[in-house]
């Protein structure tokens, strides 16, 4: 059997190289700090070492030129994860026999595809387009998932809920899982059984705290037919998950949570070990941040004219195709035969609506996400819009730059 030795891996990654290097029948060993890494090393001489670098750039030298020194371990290969590193830096590691060297967060299809050349192993890899992302406003996590279920990626979100609740000391966890992009059926049910089961898998998550906001019938149906998931609830209007959620006696509640919780900008919280995003996903983004960002078409519909010049210029300034729609009939005219990579939509217009668009575009199942830009600031009228699919909802006016740093933060994590 095939060894690989892990050292001074942070938990996430570790435990998820573990189970899915196991499920590949390579064995698999844990070493943390110099002294019992080199004894393991030595000792079982694996066929991988894989490092998690310490973020002093002489103590993992110094690590290496004792492997490169003993004769047996010199050959060992090493794939190392770390800190992004200067390229005089990066170019000293192959004489160490370094292999690979992953900035963290490390985008885990293409590490497995390099641990895979290196043993001559082939990864299953499940390829399902989907997004997942989270996000994590005071005690509620926030989970995000559409375009489909993709099980390497629910794999390792059990991994990061745990990573998110330790590294914010969350006492209580609240979830919101959100899939009002998918419509689920009976063939989906394994994967929802395994996206359900990797989110209550942290026994610090009790399920009367995870709340499934889904459109679908079956997705209730499922829960609501499973025993061990008695107390997790399915709704369809947002406004319900919140209500329940947010603590009771605090006056205006959910108004507060959608205003500066959900509409808010997140903030920073770690990204973790791992990226949630595919390799072949980040690849296109870092081409569009290399100038190919005239690819990218989106679509404004407002009839404010000021508005549609404001962000016509905005965006051309990166040169963004920007196309402007003062009718909501115009524009849903045009999407029949264009494609956009994201929709910028008023609410309140002549003729249908914001909330009109969003319908339509949902019947024809039209994919682009859409931010909502508009002056009502109700919070009906904002629980309407993100139930109905909206992305985002930002309230006029904005600085160029934050419509612009919020149209590509959506855009990539669609891609």
């Amino acid at each position: 059997m095939k060894k690989v030795l892990i050292i001074d891996a942070p938990p996430l990654f570790r435990e998820f190289l573990k189970e899915k290097l196991s499920a590949e029948r390579i064995e698999v060993d844990i070493a943390q700090g110099n002294r019992d890494a080199f004894t393991k090393l030595l000792s079982q001489l694996p066929e991988l070492l894989i490092v998690n670098s310490p973020d002093n750039y002489q103590d993992l030298l110094d690590f290496l030129e004792k492997k490169r020194s003993d004769p047996n371990a010199s050959k060992i290969p090493t794939i190392l994860t770390g800190p992004v590193l200067e390229q005089d830096q990066l170019r000293a590691l192959p004489s160490y026999g370094v292999i690979k060297y992953f900035n963290k967060p490390v985008k885990f299809d293409i590490f497995f595809e390099s641990i895979g050349r290196i043993l001559r192993t082939n990864f299953s890899m499940d390829t399902t387009q989907c997004i997942l992302e989270l996000h994590l406003n005071d005690n509620i996590i926030f989970i995000e998932v559409a375009q489909g279920l993709n099980r390497e990626k629910i794999a390792l979100l059990k991994y990061r809920i745990t990573e998110m609740i330790d590294d914010n000391k969350l006492t209580a966890p609240k979830i919101v899982l959100m899939m009002t992009d998918l419509a689920l059926s009976f063939v989906d049910g394994a994967n929802l059984e395994y996206l359900i089961d990797n989110i209550i898998a942290d026994s610090r998550v009790v399920r009367k705290n995870v709340k499934i906001l889904a459109l679908d019938s079956f997705t209730k149906e499922l829960v609501n037919g499973h025993k061990q998931y008695e107390g997790i609830e399915v709704v369809e209007n947002l406004s319900t998950v919140l209500n329940s959620l947010v603590d009771s006696g605090t006056a205006n509640s959910v108004a507060e949570v959608i205003s500066d919780k959900i509409l808010a900008a997140t903030e920073d919280v770690s990204e973790g070990s791992v990226q949630m995003k595919f390799h072949s996903e980040s690849g296109v983004m870092e081409e569009q941040n290399n100038g190919l960002e005239n690819q990218l078409k989106i679509a404004v519909v407002d009839d404010d004219v000021v508005t549609l010049r404001l962000l016509k210029s905005a965006f051309s300034s990166i040169s963004v195709q920007t196309d402007c729609f003062s009718s909501g009939s115009e524009f849903l005219g045009y999407t029949n035969r264009k494609n956009y990579d994201l929709i910028i939509l008023d609410i309140f217009m002549p003729g249908l609506s914001g909330f009109d668009i969003l319908n339509h575009l949902h019947i024809r199942n039209y994919k682009s996400p859409v931010i909502i830009y508009s002056n009502i600031t109700q919070r009906e009228t904002v629980v309407q819009a993100l139930s109905l699919g909206a992305k985002s909802f930002l309230i006029k006016p904005q600085k160029p730059e934050v419509l612009i740093q919020k149209a590509l933060e959506i855009i990539n994590s669609k891609i």
